[in-house]
C-alpha cells in the first residue's frame, strides 16, 4: 500500500493464501469506514463487487427491488439502464447483482483492463447515488405498481420483482426452502422473504423503499471486494478519491442476530398450488431441518458439507437408501446451506403423503443413531472429502469467474465477523484436520449433537391443493376489483393516467448526452483473432481420438464417445433411462453406494451424457451424429482407476435390479418435473423446435417431455413394463458400447498420455462384441403447437423455427441481432413494459432460432411482440456509438474466459460439427465489420423463423385456457 493510501486505510489484516495461491489484505476506509478486502494473483479474469448487509424487517422485497432499481440510473450515468447499456456494449465476463436473505452484491468481472474500471465506475455510481430519489417510476416498473388501461378496465398488478415473485412461488421447492428459512429463525430478519412474497410486496410504499436505501446502502455498511491482477493501489486510490472520500463513517445497524435455539423441534405445513388434473397422492414434500452452529466455525462448515455427501447425496447414501427403500417418498433430496449465519442441515422427501410425517422422522432418527452406535462408513468420508477438496483444488465453476465465487464463499464468514473473511477460502489445513478424524468419532460426534440431540430444528410439510392459484387469483381480481370500486372517477382516472405516465417513461427514447456517459471501449480494442483450438488427431489402440493438448495442472479430462446412429427412434427414451441409470446401479463387483465412493475416492467423478454434433457442412440434410458419452476427470496417476470405472459401470452393471430400476425412475421422474418448472424457457424452446428438427426430437425424445412421458408410463405400470424395459437396456447396452462405435477426446498436457494406450487397450477388450441386428434411426417430426397446463402464476412462452429451411442464411451478424434483441426490443417490450422477469432469443449455425420469455405474467401480447420483430429490423436505425456496443457486448459472449476442461470441450465440439476455424474467423470478422444495414438484411431471417410458427407455452391453466385459439394441442405434463 503506497503513502497516499496508507493515510487513506487502515491495513487490519494480510494473510498468504496457499489454497488459492493469492494474498489476501484486509482493510478498512478511514473516513468512510468501509470494509475493502484484495485479493492480489496473476488471474486475468479480475473481479470487483461491493455489496451490503441488508437484513429485512418484512416481506415486501424490499431488498430485491432495490437490487433492481439501483440499477436503472444514477447521478454519473443517468440513462434509464446503464445495467443494460453495459451488458451490449462491454467485455464483461460477468455482470449482474443478486440478493441473499441477509446481504445484496454487485459483483462485475472483465479481463480487459479499460472495461474493468468502467465496470467498477458505473457500479459505485449505481449503488451510491441512484436515480431513484429522482425517478419514482423506477420503483414502480422494477417493484410494482397499479396497472389501469382505461377507467372501465381490469385493475392488476404489475412489476418486474412481483412477477418474478410470482414466478418462484409457484414452485413448491422455492416456498419449501423459504419456509424452512423463516420457520427456523423466527426471530431474527430470516424470518422475512428477503426476495418478496408477492401478497406482501404491494404493502411497500415508496418512501420507505427509499428509507431503505438510506439506512443500508451506505459505505459504513458496505464490503468492497477486488481480485486478480491489478495495480491495487491504483484502485483504491480511485476508490477513495471518486467515491469513499465523501461520505463519513455512521453506525449502521445491519447486524444479523443471531436465533436463539430452540428448546424443542417445531412443525410447521403449508399448502402448495398443483394443476386440476394432477394428483394429491404422493405429491406431499416432508423435510426434516436442523440448525448447525454458525458459520464462523471453520471445521464445522466443511465437516456438514462431507457428512451432507456420505448421509444424503451420494446415490446409495444411508440416509436416501432407508428413506427410498420404506417408501416414504420416491425422491430423497437433501442440502446443507451455509451461505447464512446459522447453517441448515435438510433432508428432503418429494412424493410422499402427509400421513407418512412421523415415519419419515422416525426413519431418520433410526438411522442415525445406528451410525452413531456402530460408526460411519469411512470409505463414504473419505470419498466426501477427496469430492470436495478436488473440486476446491480444480476450481472449476463452470462459466463463473472464480474470483467471483471465492469473494461470494469469503462473505460467508466475513459478514458475520469483520476480522474474518479468509476462514473459508483457506481451506487446505481444513480437509487436512478433516482427513485426520475419520475412525476418531468425530463425525459420529458432530451427528449426535448437531442432529439428533439438538432441538433447533423443524418438520415441514408442503402440501398440495388443487385449484390453490385459481382461487388465489380470483381472491386477488376480486381484491382488485372492490378497491377500484371505492375509488371516485377522478381516483380511477388518476390511476390510468399514472400507468399512461409510466408506460410514456419507459418509452420515452433517453438524451444521447446521458447514454454517452456510459463508457463504451472501440472495435480496435477487440482482438480480430478467434480463441485457439486444440484438436490432434491420434489413433489409440486403434481408436480414433481426438487429444487436446492443454495445460491441466496434473488433471486429465477423458471423454468416450460411443455412437448412437444405430438406435431406432421407439428405443431412444430407453437410452435415456440407460444413461439415468448408469453409475447409480449394482456392478458385478459393487453395490452402487460403493461404486460412487470408489470413484469419488480416486477421481475427480464420472458422468454420462447424450450429445448431439450437428454437421454445419449438410445443414439441408439436416445430418447430425448422436453420441452417448461416459466422462471422468482424474490425476494423471489415477487413469488407470477411472478406466477401469467406467469399464465397470459401461460393461458389469446390474441392469436387471428391478427394485433399484424402480428407484430411478421414480427419481427422474421427479428431477425432469422441477427442472420443467424451473426452466420452462428451455423446456419449451426445445418442444418447438422438436415440432420441425429431427436434433431438438432426438434431444426431447431422451430428456424433454416426450421423454418424461415414457418415464411416467414405465413408473406408473412398472409391474407390467419391467421386463421389457430390463430387455431394452440390456440390448441396447450391447449395441452401444463396443469399440466399432466408439472414439475419444481427451484434455491433458502432452505427459497426461503416459500409458494411455494400456488403458485404451484393456478398456476395448472389455466392451460387448456380441453380434447386433442393423438398425437406422428415422426421426418423425409433428408440429404440434401446444399449451402446457400447470399450476404456475406465470408463462414461459417460446415461438421458434428453421429460417435455413424458410429460405434465409445464416450470418456471425445473427449473433449480433441475439444482443440487440435480448437486451433492446425484447427487453423493453417484454420485461420493462411487459413485466416479465427474462426474455431471451438465439440463432444458430444449422438454422435453428427463438425467441422466449421467462416468468412471463402475458401470454398473447407477448406472441403479438414477437410478431413486431420483423418490422423493428427493416426500420433498425442506429447510431455509429450503439452500433460498436452492441458488436462489444456480442464479442464479450463469445469471449468469455474457459477453463482447461472447456476449452477442451469447445475443441471437441467445433470438431464434430465440422466447424473449421475458417469459418469461425469468418464469422468474428462478419461481426466486427458489422453496421446498421447488416442488421436490417437480418428481416428476412425473422420472417422465415416467424412464418414456421411454431409455438410452445407452458403456464397458467387459466392463462392458457382464455387463449387456447393459437393452440392445436392443450395439454399437462
Amino acid at each position: 500500500m503506497n503513502e497516499t493510501n496508507g493515510r487513506a486505510y487502515e491495513m487490519i489484516q494480510q494473510e498468504e493464501l496457499k489454497g488459492i495461491r493469492s494474498r489476501g489484505c484486509l482493510l478498512r476506509h478511514k473516513k468512510s469506514g468501509a470494509r475493502v478486502l484484495l485479493i492480489e494473483n496473476d488471474d486475468d479474469n479480475k473481479v470487483f463487487s461491493i455489496g451490503f448487509r441488508t437484513p429485512p424487517k418484512d416481506s415486501t422485497g424490499v431488498p430485491h427491488i432495490m437490487e433492481h432499481s439501483v440499477l436503472c440510473g444514477s447521478k454519473n450515468f443517468p440513462a434509464k439502464d446503464p445495467f443494460v447499456e453495459l451488458v451490449k456494449g462491454s467485455l464483461n465476463t460477468f455482470l449482474n447483482a443478486m440478493t441473499y436473505p441477509d446481504k445484496t452484491v454487485y459483483p462485475v468481472a472483465s479481463c480487459n483492463d479499460k472495461d474493468f474500471q468502467n465496470l467498477m465506475h458505473v457500479y459505485m455510481d449505481a449503488v451510491l447515488y441512484p436515480n431513484i430519489y429522482q425517478h419514482e417510476e423506477i420503483f414502480r416498473q422494477e417493484g410494482w405498481s397499479y396497472k389501469l388501461d382505461s377507467p372501465e378496465g381490469e385493475l392488476q398488478y404489475n412489476g418486474v420483482v412481483y412477477n418474478e415473485m410470482k414466478g418462484a412461488f409457484s414452485s413448491p421447492e422455492s416456498v419449501l426452502d423459504r419456509v424452512i428459512l423463516n420457520t427456523l429463525f423466527p426471530d431474527t430478519s430470516y424470518a422475512n422473504e428477503s426476495g418478496g412474497d408477492p401478497e406482501y410486496i404491494p404493502d411497500l410504499t415508496y418512501e420507505q423503499f427509499l428509507d431503505f436505501h438510506r439506512k443500508y446502502y451506505h459505505p459504513s455498511n458496505s464490503y468492497i471486494y477486488l481480485y486478480g491482477n491489478m495495480d491495487m493501489d491504483e484502485k483504491l486510490e480511485w476508490l477513495d478519491r471518486e467515491y469513499l472520500c465523501h461520505f463519513d463513517k455512521i453506525e449502521v445497524d445491519s447486524e444479523i442476530r443471531f436465533q436463539e435455539p430452540f428448546r424443542k423441534m417445531v412443525e410447521r405445513e403449508l399448502p402448495y398450488s398443483i394443476a386440476s388434473d394432477e394428483s394429491e397422492a404422493d405429491n406431499t414434500y416432508l423435510s426434516y431441518n436442523k440448525v448447525i452452529g454458525t458459520s464462523l466455525d471453520r471445521e464445522l462448515y466443511l465437516a456438514f458439507q462431507i457428512l451432507d455427501y456420505a448421509l444424503l447425496s451420494a446415490p446409495g447414501a444411508p440416509l436416501k437408501k432407508a428413506l427410498t427403500e420404506a417408501g416414504i417418498g420416491k425422491d430423497i433430496m437433501g442440502s446443507y446451506d451455509n451461505g447464512v449465519y446459522q447453517p441448515i442441515f435438510s433432508v428432503i422427501s418429494k412424493n410422499a403423503n402427509v400421513e407418512q410425517k412421523e415415519a419419515f422422522v422416525e426413519k431418520i432418527e433410526e438411522v442415525l443413531k445406528e451410525i452413531v452406535e456402530n460408526g460411519m462408513d469411512k470409505k463414504a468420508l473419505e470419498a466426501g472429502i477427496n469430492y470436495h477438496e478436488f473440486r476446491y483444488r480444480e476450481a472449476d465453476f463452470g462459466s463463473y469467474p472464480k474470483g467471483l465465487m471465492y469473494g461470494l464463499q469469503m462473505l460467508d464468514s466475513w459478514l458475520y465477523d469483520d476480522e474474518k473473511p479468509f476462514i473459508h477460502i483457506e481451506a487446505l489445513d481444513t480437509f487436512s484436520f478433516l482427513k485426520n478424524q475419520i475412525g476418531t468419532g468425530y463425525y459420529e460426534d458432530l451427528i449426535r449433537r448437531y442432529l439428533l440431540e439438538n432441538p433447533h430444528g423443524a418438520i415441514v410439510v408442503v402440501k398440495p391443493e388443487k385449484g390453490r392459484t385459481a382461487r388465489m387469483d380470483r381472491e386477488l381480481a376480486e381484491k382488485l376489483e372492490a378497491y377500484k370500486n371505492g375509488l371516485s372517477e377522478k381516483e380511477r382516472q388518476e390511476l390510468v393516467d399514472r400507468t399512461e405516465a409510466l408506460e410514456a417513461y419507459q418509452s420515452a427514447e433517453d438524451r444521447p448526452e446521458d447514454l454517452e456517459k456510459i463508457p463504451v471501449l472501440k472495435r480496435e480494442d477487440i482482438s480480430r483473432k478467434i480463441a485457439p483450438i486444440f484438436n490432434e488427431e491420434r489413433t489409440v489402440a486403434g481408436i480414433p481420438m481426438i487429444f487436446h493438448e492443454i495445460e491441466t495442472n496434473g488433471i486429465g479430462y477423458l471423454d468416450l464417445l460411443f455412437d448412437m446412429s444405430g438406435v431406432p427412434e421407439e428405443l431412444l427414451p430407453y437410452v435415456g433411462i440407460l444413461q439415468a441409470v448408469l453409475g447409480v446401479i449394482d456392478t458385478t463387483h459393487y453395490e452402487y453406494g460403493e461404486l460412487f465412493n470408489e470413484i469419488n475416492v480416486h477421481t475427480g467423478g464420472i458422468g454420462t451424457s447424450l450429445e448431439l454434433y450437428p454437421d454445419v457442412t449438410k445443414v439441408k440434410e439436416k445430418e447430425f451424429k448422436a453420441t452417448f458419452e461416459i466422462k471422468a476427470k482424474a490425476l494423471y496417476e489415477k487413469l488407470s482407476v477411472a478406466f477401469d470405472m467406467m469399464g465397470e459401470i459401461l460393461t458389469e452393471s446390474k441392469l436387471e435390479d428391478e427394485k433399484r430400476l424402480l428407484e430411478i425412475l421414480q427419481m427422474l421422474k421427479s428431477r425432469l418435473l422441477m427442472r420443467f418448472q424451473s426452466a420452462g424457457h428451455t423446456t419449451a424452446v426445445l418442444r418447438s423446435l422438436a415440432y420441425t428438427s429431427p436434433s431438438a426430437r432426438l434431444k426431447d425424445l431422451t430428456s424433454g417431455i416426450e421423454f418424461y412421458r415414457v418415464v411416467a408410463r414405465i413408473t406408473e405400470h412398472f409391474e407390467e413394463e419391467k421386463e421389457d424395459l430390463i430387455r431394452k437396456l440390456k440390448s441396447l447396452a450391447v449395441r452401444l458400447f463396443r469399440a466399432e462405435g466408439m472414439m475419444i477426446s481427451y484434455t491433458a498436457s502432452r505427459d497426461g498420455l503416459d500409458g494411455l494406450e494400456d488403458f485404451v487397450d484393456s478398456m476395448k477388450r472389455r466392451l460387448f462384441t456380441d453380434s447386433v441386428e442393423e438398425a437406422v434411426c428415422i426421426l418423425h417430426c409433428e408440429k404440434k403447437n401446444e399449451g402446457f397446463k400447470t399450476a404456475s402464476k406465470v408463462q414461459y412462452v417460446a415461438r421458434s423455427g428453421n429460417f435455413i429451411d424458410g429460405g434465409a442464411q445464416y450470418s456471425g451478424a445473427l449473433q449480433i441481432l441475439k444482443v440487440i434483441l435480448s437486451y433492446e426490443y425484447l427487453w423493453q417490450n417484454i420485461r420493462v413494459k411487459g413485466g416479465a422477469y427474462g426474455c431471451m432469443s438465439n440463432f444458430n449455425r444449422i438454422g435453428e432460432g427463438y425467441f422466449v420469455s421467462y416468468r412471463d405474467p402475458n401470454l398473447k401480447r407477448t406472441m403479438e411482440i414477437y410478431e413486431g420483430i420483423t418490422d423493428y429490423l427493416k426500420n433498425f436505425t442506429v447510431s455509429e456509438r450503439d452500433m460498436t456496443k452492441y458488436i462489444i457486448g456480442t464479442i464479450s459472449n463469445i469471449d468469455q474466459p474457459m477453463t482447461p476442461s472447456a476449452k477442451g470441450d469447445r475443441s471437441m465440439n467445433l470438431y464434430m460439427n465440422h466447424v473449421s476455424p475458417e469459418m469461425i474467423q469468418r464469422e468474428r470478422s462478419e461481426i466486427l465489420e458489422a453496421d446498421q444495414e447488416d442488421i436490417r438484411a437480418l428481416a428476412p431471417v425473422v420472417e422465415a423463423l416467424l412464418a414456421a410458427d411454431q409455438i410452445c407455452v407452458i403456464g397458467s391453466e387459466e392463462k392458457i385456457e382464455t387463449d387456447k385459439d393459437m393452440f392445436d394441442v392443450l395439454t399437462s405434463f
